[in-house]
């Protein structure tokens, strides 16, 4: 029995019947190699050799039907009422299924938009296709996108403890950093303080290694998905960090901020003080707007405006992004009306998602601010996941 994939499978009948979807299909194959996206969520961390089709329906059936010899698997994670095997064709099996259930809509799993909602490779969507050619339900398949959205965004109980738990690893470690870090260390000798942390508690990274965490000191650094490199502290300078662990298969994702006081400095300079003040700011004025049926985009403008009523320039990237099994879990985003982002910012605010609120400027000559904190959507608007930090680290 797999705890959280029960949950979420559980989640599927109720998203179905609101976005007038009949069934979802989960078509894949070899995932060890080309996985979706949203097997984790529904299958565990098992793989899938064969043509494998898991379906669930509006009406509370949930169906894998798959290669002879993964039958066990299917059936020990507990999710699935049939586990019906194949050995030579998936066809008949699946065209059996559908004709029993007759859906008129078939949501599988392609999106322009969200990436987490486009597993289904172009070269699975033909053999489909081929599957169901001369069939009714050839002219009956349709996106995903939404009922995957849904899913994803809306944290169990289950999801919920642990992203609390990798958000208090995160907060922990970075606690010891700033217990070490010091004038002379570079970026790269910061980043191997955390990282051995990381490694002696077992702990998995949010986003790749190379780059987990980011550490940026002083003007000259690059911000930005990059790695530490040799620069080193120097008193006069802002430090930077963007780090997250993964724990039990979910993610943080946190920025924080260091000063390090100048020859002579008691306090850090004016500059400083209002640049920091500002990247707060706008994180409250998102935290406090935060609200179920809310568009993303309009959590992002406010947040953009405290920036840009500044005086500073505009970051290039959205105020806040979806945290769950991934650092970047897909679906709505609080983000700008870009091209590169498609619809996501459009899509409502919604219970249980999780975010991150992380608005960010440069202060010339000093170096990158940027705050990011994780929050939780509910009911009565936002709550933060960890004390969000309101006054720069002094060193």
């Amino acid at each position: 029995m797999h705890p959280i994939v029960n949950e979420k499978v559980n989640q599927i009948a109720g998203i179905l019947k609101e976005q007038e979807q009949d069934l979802w299909l989960v078509f894949v194959r070899e995932t060890s190699a080309a996985g979706d996206p949203v097997l984790p969520l529904v299958y565990g961390e098992a793989d899938l050799t064969w043509q494998s089709a898991l379906i669930f329906t509006a009406d509370h059936q949930k169906i894998a039907i798959l290669g002879r010899y993964e039958v066990e698997t299917a059936r020990q994670i507990g999710a699935f009422d049939w586990v019906i095997p194949y050995d030579e064709d998936i066809k008949p099996a699946l065209l059996q299924e559908l004709q029993r259930i007759n859906p008129q809509k078939i949501a599988v799993n392609y999106s322009v938009d969200d990436v987490l909602a486009d597993g289904l490779s172009y070269g699975m969507y033909l053999n489909l296709v081929s599957l169901l050619k001369e069939t009714p339900f050839a002219d009956r398949l349709t996106s995903a996108e939404k009922v995957i959205s849904a899913l994803r965004g809306r944290k169990t109980p289950s999801e919920i403890l642990r992203i609390k738990q990798a958000i208090s690893s995160t907060v922990e470690i970075y606690e010891k950093a700033f217990s070490l870090i010091e004038p002379g260390m570079s970026e790269i000798e910061v980043s191997n303080v955390m990282q051995s942390e990381v490694e002696r508690q077992g702990l998995g990274y949010a986003w790749p290694k190379n780059n987990n965490p980011a550490v940026n000191t002083g003007p000259d650094s690059p911000v930005g998905h990059n790695a530490p490199t040799k620069l080193v502290i120097e008193p006069g300078h802002l430090l930077h960090f963007d780090f997250g662990v993964k724990q039990d298969g979910y993610c943080a994702d946190i920025q924080r901020m260091v000063y390090f006081l100048n020859i002579n400095e008691k306090e850090p300079p004016e500059p400083v003080k209002k640049g920091f003040e500002t990247v707060v700011k706008a994180i409250h004025v998102a935290f406090e707007a935060i609200q179920p049926g809310v568009p993303g985009i309009e959590i992002d403008a406010l947040a953009r405006a405290v920036i840009t009523d500044a005086g500073f320039p505009e970051y290039k990237y959205a105020t806040g992004h979806q945290l769950g099994r991934l650092a970047h879990d897909g679906g709505g985003l609080l983000g700008p009306a870009w091209a590169r982002y498609g619809k996501t910012p459009y899509e409502p605010i919604e219970v249980g998602q999780v975010y991150t609120i992380e608005p960010g400027l440069t202060v010339p000559d000093y170096g990158y601010i940027g705050i990011e904190e994780d929050i939780l959507v509910t009911d009565q608007g936002a709550i933060f996941l960890s004390k969000p930090q309101t006054s720069l680290i002094i060193k």
